[in-house]
């Protein structure tokens, strides 16, 4: 990394500076994955992910260290940007065509097909989640927050957060054992 390039400048735990070449060499990972699983599609995700970092260039005074980490406050970015784009109409109409996620180990012969198949039936699984419920989920299963972090970064009680993770995960075991459901609503 060029060593000329300023980083994210912190005083008194509030943003100065934002060099989005290098938060995108250090967080593009972690911004791809969040938006996948906050159900964009992979033909949309460059242009959300640019969006994401258009944001981020515009509110980076916004972030403050004591408050939150860098990763919480780049999450409730993508939330909100994913939530705007499932919005338009556009989304609504266009037809999806499944692919598969390229991972960086290899997968065998004999366990390709089954490896689509699951693949398949989670995707199904989480497009069926509401966005709220969705992105509640990923943030406590998957990125490991705690509930109460969950509750101020989507400004919802705390009660909520715990319900929308009860009901996600009851919702996902029972598809997993008997093939996706629709949504029942919003706890």
């Amino acid at each position: 990394m060029d060593a000329s390039l300023p980083s994210l400048a912190v005083a008194g735990g509030r943003a100065r500076e934002l060099d989005l070449r290098r938060l995108y060499l250090e967080q593009g990972a972690f911004l791809w994955r969040s938006l996948e699983r906050l159900g964009v599609r992979e033909s949309d995700l460059e242009d959300v992910m640019q969006e994401v970092l258009m944001v981020v260039h515009r509110r980076a005074s916004s972030f403050d260290s004591r408050r939150s980490k860098i990763t919480t406050w780049l999450f409730g970015i993508c939330l909100r940007v994913a939530q705007g784009h499932r919005r338009r109409a556009y989304f609504r109409r266009e037809k999806l065509h499944e692919t598969v996620f390229d991972r960086a180990h290899e997968r065998t012969p004999e366990n390709d097909h089954e490896q689509r198949d699951l693949e398949r039936k989670l995707k199904l699984i989480r497009d069926q989640m509401s966005l709220e419920k969705r992105a509640t989920f990923v943030l406590f299963e998957l990125e490991g927050l705690p509930c109460e972090q969950i509750a101020e970064l989507m400004g919802v009680p705390l009660g909520t957060v715990h319900s929308r993770i009860h009901s996600a995960r009851a919702q996902f075991k029972a598809a997993l054992n008997e093939g996706p459901s629709p949504d029942r609503g919003e706890p």
